[in-house]
């Protein structure tokens, strides 16, 4: 995955999908996947502009684009604007985001209050439900893939998600018959924060996304995750290293010092079964009582709110211009291991 820019140039030759001008190539990933932003000719909005070769090993736009025509509509969800073919590439066009909870992060001193975990934790247990009540199941969550709006938009502080190239059905949308169980699976997504079971081979469902989150959640309140940082001869020995530690580590001695709640939800969601719908509402109600007990509300006003005004334009100035910035992305194939679909740089 790479970032955007908001360079643009004038030339025809940079127009696609009959009125959106691309900005300059802003980066290329492994399999020759590309990403710049772009202006809509018609209305000076800017967006986003995703390429991918015709003839890419490993093709993704189109699923991904299918994954967000199925979530059209739904609150935190990108809008695309267009999908198509420009000569040797195919091309999505879709709403331009702000930075990621992972930039948010950097620039919060790597550590999150519990208020602004706890605002956090319930619109993306909301996300994910959207996701999963329209059959599919996410796969890779990471910070990377939660942006907020574009700052002095109305969609500032709303969560969206983003990345669908790991996106799968996980039951029929008209029978509702859900997928087998399997064991000996490739893994998928992030190693950081994805579920034991995943480690395990076991064919992911909705559990493993909200086992994800969890560790998302206790990454963003601890600074860091006992599973981070070790080291072994190869990538394959790495990913087992650290499915041996989070199988090990003892959900109370991840959450000490924390509000019991973290340790509740990730009780809760490694306890359900491979086809059992989880209890949303009961999972967001836990964040909730964590603000009631500390006399906080979910206002919408985050930690990065609370920064130096001047601060926080530098820093979405820098966000928005500087084409080596690497985390607003849209696609993260170029960055996932060739024998697995693991992220080499989340370990």
């Amino acid at each position: 995955m790479t970032s955007y820019s908001h360079s643009s140039s004038s030339s025809t030759a940079n127009v696609v999908g009959v009125h959106y001008r691309v900005g300059k190539k802003i980066g290329e990933g492994s399999f020759g996947l590309r990403d710049g932003a772009g202006t809509n000719l018609l209305n000076s909005q800017t967006v986003a502009i995703k390429f991918e070769p015709r003839k890419a090993e490993a093709p993704q736009l189109r699923d991904e684009c299918r994954s967000y025509r199925i979530l059209a509509g739904s609150v935190g969800i990108p809008t695309i604007h267009h999908f198509g073919q420009e000569g040797l590439h195919n091309i999505l066009v879709i709403d331009l985001l702000g930075p990621s909870l992972e930039d948010l992060f950097d620039m919060c001193g790597r550590k999150f209050s519990v208020k602004t975990v706890c605002m956090a934790a319930r619109q993306m247990i909301t996300r994910v439900q959207t996701i999963h009540e329209k059959n599919l199941i996410y796969r890779d969550i990471k910070p990377d893939n939660f942006l907020i709006g574009r700052p002095g938009t109305k969609t500032a502080n709303i969560i969206h998600v983003v990345d669908f190239g790991m996106a799968k059905q996980y039951r029929d949308p008209k029978t509702k018959q859900h997928i087998p169980y399997r064991e000996r699976k490739s893994l998928s997504g992030t190693a950081r924060y994805m579920s034991i079971n995943t480690h395990l081979g076991r064919e992911q469902s909705r559990r493993d996304d909200l086992e994800a989150l969890g560790h998302v959640f206790m990454y963003f309140l601890r600074g860091s995750l006992p599973w981070q940082g070790l080291k072994a001869a190869t990538n394959k020995q790495k990913y087992e290293k650290i499915g041996e530690k989070k199988q090990t580590t003892p959900i109370k001695e991840l959450c000490e010092g924390f509000p019991e709640e973290f340790g509740i939800y990730l009780n809760y969601v490694r306890k359900l079964g491979f086809e059992e719908t989880p209890d949303y509402d009961f999972l967001r109600e836990l964040f909730s009582k964590v603000l009631k007990s500390n006399g906080d509300q979910d206002d919408g006003v985050f930690d990065w709110n609370l920064l130096n005004g001047a601060l926080l334009n530098c820093f979405c100035m820098h966000f928005f211009n500087l084409s080596s910035f690497r985390r607003q992305r849209l696609g993260s194939i170029s960055r996932k291991c060739n024998q697995c679909h693991v992220h080499r740089s989340c370990l």
